[in-house]
């Protein structure tokens, strides 16, 4: 079966072409339901308005060297990279659909409106006790490019300390120095000019030092004049806290303006499909079918050990066959790649014959480890000093609406070209940098690190408790990423009533704080062999206790930020926080807080973990599966550790890299 995907113009279909138009139905967030429905809907001539994607079918027999399940942010990166290689030939399975074209996807603000539509999978957290019985929605993008598709765009620097971790792990070949030039190889930022950058507050930073020959399209986010950028850095600047130098080249500690997987001439969204597929989409050998649900890796017989030579599929109503002649890579991200591997036949033992699957290989690690990063917030009312915040859309003023729409089809420009969030900082936890808080921070590691450790699991714990340890005795490494937003939030619910807050009047800033590298460790596991049902998910999020501490007293540090000048200046005085409970006396009200009000930033990673498989690793230092021949996983499940922000970055320097090993493994150039 040979698939490609044409995106063509209303007026250029062909009679014997397929249409799939855009018209799944918005959801609320930051700007609520009615503008994305309007943008979405409206009728005009305007190419921007009047896209469709076109499939177009040829049967074919022939076997592929290369097979990539799911074409996310890694797998379309890397489908796209070992297609290089024009002898080598390269499927792509992808279970969405190409949204492309969707004016929600490309328009920035509009990210959060395909939530809950079919370029989302829709996943839900069990029960999580630590957060009073929530639910937690995990929004992961069920699209060609993955999550890059609905995220919040958020380009966020990796911190150079947590590369050289996943070294000290046994994984040879991925300290710092290795994996920097893989972070710039995917990208491209354009050169700023020197006003611009020191309003943005990145002056200390040498633009030779960002990547100039990338796919994928970065920029700062929004209007480069707008106000908070200069506050913010002045504010961290006035505390010794900005950061020293460019955050891509050594980031440490300090606030900075964040860049944005947004095209800096068009202002669009630049996703992995649109950085990394799109131009190259009529290679000959790369092969992309969409729709197309993978049900099991299938094994050959008579081997010293299991080898992958194919994956069974369900397309258009049918089950089909694909084999590969080197290798099978697993890319559908991490809560989907163990269900995968489960469902094949590699997991714990236990687990396979309990849901009526024969045990290929057991390995207990697949759908451990599970970590994902929490974020709790605090919008205060702003001052109109402040300068343009997204507020007014929220509100669904019609005049806002109208000149947010036009601003942005005709002129690229305006609210609507960001997602609200334009500065970020990375800091440790300020009670624990002096004493009484540093006394009682070694008290709280060095009794849990006494403690023996006997089975892989306790192992692997101490091993990441050794990690949160170093990181929060040192001052120059973070335990937080901090961001703020220009706006409200109406998704995070009000702990005073368990209902979110309904938009208010006015401008509001929201600073919200993110707990960088969780010690609590969740799972993710299939619940029966169906392929179509959905893992039970459980990230157990604030089960660590020393999760609970570090996360509190980053959650007060917001009000702290918020009293510091020049960033006061901008807020109403005496603060006004959008729900009386973010008003915290002390560590106690934190944790209620924090508890009730803290969401997933939806970087659930580490379920396939490229440990040894002695502590329940699940893949190797080059991303071999643990006893398993031409079988690999790039995606977000073989991250050991989190980084400090988001997770988008590492993705893309992780499918970069594993391109490079996979050619080297099969001597290709």
């Amino acid at each position: 079966m040979r698939t490609s995907f044409v995106a063509m113009s209303y007026n250029k279909l062909s009679p014997k072409s397929h249409i799939y138009p855009s018209n799944s139905p918005p959801v609320a967030f930051i700007v609520q339901g009615e503008l994305p429905r309007l943008l979405t809907e409206t009728k005009t001539s305007h190419h921007f308005l009047h896209t469709y994607t076109i499939q177009m079918t040829e049967m074919s027999t022939e076997s592929f060297d290369f097979i990539v399940v799911g074409g996310g942010t890694a797998g379309i990166a890397l489908a796209a990279r070992l297609s290089e290689v024009a002898h080598q030939k390269v499927l792509v399975l992808e279970a969405g659909a190409d949204h492309s074209d969707d004016p929600r996807v490309r328009t920035p603000a509009f990210y959060s409106a395909l939530f809950g539509t079919d370029a989302d999978w829709g996943f839900r957290t069990i029960a999580q006790e630590q957060l009073g019985g929530r639910s937690i929605s995990l929004n992961q993008g069920k699209a060609l490019g993955g999550s890059s598709v609905i995220n919040a765009h958020v380009f966020a620097p990796q911190a150079y300390t947590v590369i050289d971790e996943y070294a000290r792990f046994g994984n040879v070949g991925w300290d710092w120095d290795t994996i920097a030039p893989y972070y710039t190889k995917a990208i491209t930022v354009l050169d700023t000019p020197e006003e611009h950058r020191q309003l943005l507050g990145v002056d200390g930073c040498s633009p030779t030092d960002l990547g100039k020959g990338g796919p994928v399209q970065l920029s700062y986010p929004g209007d480069p004049w707008h106000p908070i950028r200069k506050i913010w850095a002045e504010t961290f600047d006035r505390k010794g806290w900005r950061m020293a130098g460019n955050p891509w080249v050594n980031a440490s500690v300090g606030g900075f303006s964040n860049l944005a997987s947004i095209d800096p001439v068009k202002r669009e969204r630049c996703h992995a499909a649109k950085a990394y597929y799109e131009p190259i989409r009529q290679r000959e050998n790369l092969h992309v079918i969409l729709n197309a649900h993978v049900t099991k890796i299938i094994f050959s017989d008579g081997e010293p050990q299991p080898k992958a030579i194919g994956v069974q599929y369900s397309h258009e109503g049918q089950t089909k066959i694909a084999s590969a002649g080197k290798e099978i890579i697993i890319s559908a991200g991490a809560l989907q790649s163990p269900k995968l591997l489960e469902l094949s036949g590699i997991g714990n033992a236990e687990i396979l014959r309990r849901n009526g699957i024969e045990v290929v290989k057991d390995l207990p690690g697949v759908g451990e480890n599970l970590q994902d990063h929490l974020v709790c917030d605090i919008t205060f009312a702003a001052e109109d000093k402040i300068g343009d915040t997204l507020d007014a859309l929220a509100r669904q003023e019609p005049k806002a609406m109208e000149e947010a729409m036009g601003n942005f089809i005709q002129k690229h420009e305006g609210i609507l070209t960001s997602s609200g969030i334009l500065t970020y900082a990375y800091l440790p936890v300020m009670d624990f940098l002096q004493d009484p808080g540093r006394q009682n921070l070694v008290k709280m590691t060095t009794d849990s690190l006494s403690r023996s450790s006997s089975t892989p699991e306790e192992i692997r714990a101490g091993k990441y408790l050794e990690i949160a340890t170093r990181t929060l005795l040192d001052p120059g490494r973070p335990s937080a990423a901090y961001l703020t937003a220009i706006g409200q939030n109406p998704v995070a619910l009000d702990p005073a009533t368990g209902e979110p807050i309904p938009p208010q009047p006015g401008k509001h800033l929201t600073i919200a704080v993110i707990l960088a590298q969780p010690l609590s460790r969740g799972t993710v596991h299939i619940v029966s062999n169906d392929p179509a049902e959905k893992p039970e998910i459980d990230p157990r999020y604030l089960s660590h206790y020393l999760d609970v501490e570090v996360f509190a007293r980053n959650v007060m540090f917001i009000e702290s930020l918020a009293k510091s000048a020049p960033l006061s200046d901008v807020l109403k005085q005496p603060l006004q926080p959008s729900t009386p409970l973010a008003r915290m006396t002390d560590l106690d009200a934190a944790k209620r807080y924090m508890q009730s009000r803290a969401i997933s930033m939806w970087h659930p990673a580490g379920t396939c973990a490229m440990l040894p498989e002695d502590i329940r690793g699940v893949v190797d230092d080059h991303l071999r599966v643990h006893g398993i021949s031409n079988l690999r996983v790039v995606d977000a499940s073989v991250v050991p550790l989190l980084p400090p922000g988001n997770l988008q970055s590492t993705i893309y320097a992780l499918a970069e890299r594993a391109a490079d090993l996979i050619k080297e493994a099969h001597r290709l150039p």
